[in-house]
This record gives C-alpha cells, sequence and structure tokens, in this order.
C-alpha cells in the first residue's frame, strides 16, 4: 500500500532539498506579512493601502533582504580569506557598511515599485519607522527558526 491509495494520509516522504527552501521562504513571506501588518494597523508611522500591497511589500522585502545578505556574506568571504588585522577590520566594517546602505536601497525599492500605497513616517522621512519595522521582521524571523529547531 501507498499513499495513493489512501490520499488522506500524510506522506512519511522525507522532504526535497527545493521543497524545504520553498518552505523556508513561504514561513518567511507569512512572517514578514504578519508583523508588517501589525505595524499598519498599531503604529501611526506605517501606511499601506490594501492586504494585497503588503503581500506584495512582504515578498520583495523577502527577497531584497536576502540578496543583501548573499552580498554581504560574499564580501566576508573575501575578506575571511585574508590574514591580518586589517583584513578582520574590513570584514566587520563592509559588514556593518552593507546592511546598513541595503535599508536605505531596499526603502527605495519600495518607494519606486509601489509609491504612495505605502508610506513610511515619522522621523528622517521614514527611514526610522522602515528600520524597525525590517528589524522586527528579522527577530520574529529569528525567534521561529529558534523555535521550530527546539521542537526536533
Amino acid at each position: 500500500m501507498s499513499n495513493k491509495d489512501f490520499p488522506q494520509l500524510a506522506s512519511a516522504e522525507t522532504p526535497s532539498n527545493g521543497q524545504r527552501l520553498f518552505l523556508r521562504y513561504f514561513t518567511a513571506i507569512l512572517i514578514d506579512l504578519v508583523v508588517l501588518n501589525l505595524f499598519v494597523e498599531y503604529w501611526q508611522h506605517v501606511v499601506i493601502d490594501s492586504f494585497t500591497t503588503s503581500l506584495l511589500v512582504a515578498i520583495l522585502l523577502q527577497v531584497l533582504l536576502k540578496l543583501t545578505l548573499a552580498v554581504e556574506h560574499k564580501v566576508a568571504n573575501f575578506f575571511n580569506a585574508r590574514p591580518g588585522g586589517m583584513a578582520k577590520f574590513m570584514r566587520y566594517f563592509t559588514a556593518w557598511l552593507i546592511l546598513f546602505l541595503s535599508k536605505f536601497i531596499i526603502l527605495g525599492a519600495v518607494n519606486l515599485v509601489f509609491g504612495d500605497q505605502v508610506d513610511f513616517l515619522g522621523p528622517l522621512h521614514g527611514v526610522v519607522a522602515f528600520i524597525a519595522v525590517v528589524m522586527v521582521m528579522l527577530v520574529a524571523e529569528e525567534a521561529i527558526v529558534r523555535f521550530y529547531r527546539r521542537l526536533a
């Protein structure tokens, strides 16, 4: 007998790497969507016109944040392969610089794609609100991952 004989039974097959990757990003986007909409609902500095727009923003943020981390890791690997204190300093400095400047680039991308449908308001023309949202998203994602790993 197989699961084809009983389609209502859950599969006990080990998921593929593609399935794991899909589930990881799917979950991350949903976490980002929840965080984003909680900010929209409870903080006047974050305004998004519709749920659909917030879903698209969550997807865009997830893609751009992952690209940022990929660039940061690539630069880190470059400096980690070099000996000496200057290389170590440059590894940490460039990581900070990439992660800091990327928030402005991502905010610009959100503004370019969504225009007036998405507003981050408040200090520094909404930069503080945007960074707060992104930081909470990252903390929430990490908290869920840690919780999941403890279930094993």
